[in-house]
């Protein structure tokens, strides 16, 4: 119990200085004339970004997070900031940035890698989706081939489309999108691809078994969605703790990389004011103490 109180007060000290961090930029910003409306909305939301990811770096209650526990419980406070700054709504999101599994590493040292490729069409047969959607997507990340031996169609229809790999979720809906229409099939719903992919070229990735989703659990194992769900919610410090069997521990160790702590986070912040909506969102290290693939949606 005092740890915890002890961890809620730090946290609570986090929020409050990410708050003033990013206050006194926008007071800077606000000192500053001659914007119209739209440009001086992006460089606000320029302004936020910089003023988080400064404070991220120089946060001493990140430096402090050096387990499984002190992250699930820094987490567990400091998931979701809202404060309102005059006429600017913000939001900022944290979560884990190893909960999914890496897309890209369906492809290894520029080949598929057939185990994990196998484990993919299963789950997309289990979930009636064709497995010709893996071929579409190993297209995509597969770079580009002089004989044109690719696997799909993709390419006549898209030929400027970025196939070193698949960069982001927008890319992906591209996909999706493709797929739909080559097939006259709407099955992909079936699927909470949102849940269920990172899109990463990092090719050290591991998955956190702390953090990794219900879709993630189900894809790996193969498993049913109830034991998905139970592996989702439970904490571990070791494989032993996962209360596998042969089989199941075989699969984690030898077909996925996986961890029990990864210090890398997701940040999402949220920006409104009046009818304009800016969402930034990018993978920290806390290591390292850098900012990677960053999105903006305006």
């Amino acid at each position: 119990m005092q740890k915890n109180g002890i961890a809620l007060l730090i946290t609570l000290l986090f929020i409050m200085l990410i708050t003033v961090s990013i206050g006194f930029g926008l007071k800077q910003l606000n000192l500053a004339s001659g914007y119209v409306d739209n440009e001086k909305f992006l460089y606000q939301s320029s302004v936020i970004l910089d003023d988080v990811l400064g404070y991220l770096k120089t946060s001493q209650e990140l430096n402090d997070i050096n387990s499984s526990e002190d992250l699930d419980l820094f987490l567990a406070q400091a998931s979701f900031i809202p404060f309102q700054i005059k006429d600017l709504k913000i939001s900022v999101e944290l979560s884990s940035a190893r909960s999914k599994f890496n897309i890209n590493s369906l492809i290894d040292k520029k080949k598929p890698d057939t185990k994990k490729v196998e484990i993919l069409k299963q789950y997309l047969s289990n979930h009636m989706i064709n497995i010709s959607f893996v071929d579409i997507l190993l297209d995509s990340m597969g770079g580009i081939k002089e004989d044109l031996s690719y696997n799909s169609g993709l390419f006549d229809e898209k030929p400027y489309l970025f196939r070193d790999y698949i960069s982001s979720y927008e890319q992906f809906s591209e996909l999706e999108a493709y797929y739909k229409k080559y097939y006259h099939d709407d099955s992909l719903k079936n699927i909470d691809f949102k849940n269920l992919f990172y899109f990463s070229h990092d090719k050290n990735y591991k998955i956190d078994l702390n953090y990794a989703t219900k879709e993630t659990w189900e894809m790996m194992l193969g498993c049913g969605e109830s034991r998905a769900v139970q592996l989702s919610e439970a904490d571990y410090d070791s494989y032993e703790s996962l209360g596998m069997d042969v089989e199941e521990l075989n699969i984690l160790k030898h077909r996925f990389k996986t961890s029990f702590f990864e210090p890398y986070i997701y940040v999402v912040i949220t920006v409104m004011k009046n009818n304009n909506n800016a969402i930034i969102s990018f993978e920290y290290d806390m290591k390292k103490k850098e900012g990677y693939d960053f999105v903006y949606e305006i």
